[in-house]
């Protein structure tokens, strides 16, 4: 393609790529620098690169315990560790949370059959919401549709709108 790439000034550009139909830009905001760029030939190349999750859309009560419990990890990390469920990154593992009522500081392998029954739950809900609001729209208005479907991610000092407090956040370095 010719031309100059339109990409956005700042740190968070790692990459641009023109195409006839539009530009990509791969961006990261974090202070981490984690994310790559893999060029592959093949199907089993890009096999690969899957870290092994279950998808959580698909997976069974039974699955989803086995794949929540297989580290002695905390809720949130076990929530968006690829290696164990594909596909929930930090702003759906918040909103999941939120509406089942659990802490993300909980340990994931010592959750009662209830509290799993209800985080199984609120995870399929909660994605097949979200995939239902992005299903049909052009790509430049998905993050808009996804930060309008939050309730608590991205809204801290916002009133909670299942119990009217004020959203709070947690940070933790590392």
């Amino acid at each position: 393609p010719s031309g100059a790439l339109p990409v956005k000034s700042g740190k968070i550009a790692s990459a641009a790529f023109a195409f006839s139909s539009g530009a990509l830009t791969l961006t990261e905001a974090g202070p981490k620098k984690r994310a790559s760029l893999h060029v592959v030939a093949g199907r089993a190349a890009v096999d690969a690169l899957d870290p092994g999750g279950i998808d959580p859309l698909a997976a069974t009560p039974a699955a989803f315990r086995v794949a929540l419990s297989a580290e002695n990890h905390t809720l949130k990390r076990a929530l968006t560790d690829p290696r164990f469920l594909s596909g929930i990154g930090n702003a759906y593992s918040d909103e999941v949370l939120h509406v089942a009522k659990l802490s993300p500081f909980a340990i994931a392998a010592k959750l009662g059959d209830t509290e799993v029954e209800r985080l199984y739950t609120a995870l399929r809900g909660t994605l097949a919401s979200a995939v239902a609001a992005a299903s049909g729209k052009p790509a430049k208005e998905l993050k808009d549709a996804k930060r309008a479907g939050m309730r608590v991610h991205g809204r801290t000092g916002e009133t909670c709108p299942e119990c009217g407090d004020v959203v709070r956040e947690v940070s933790f370095a590392d």
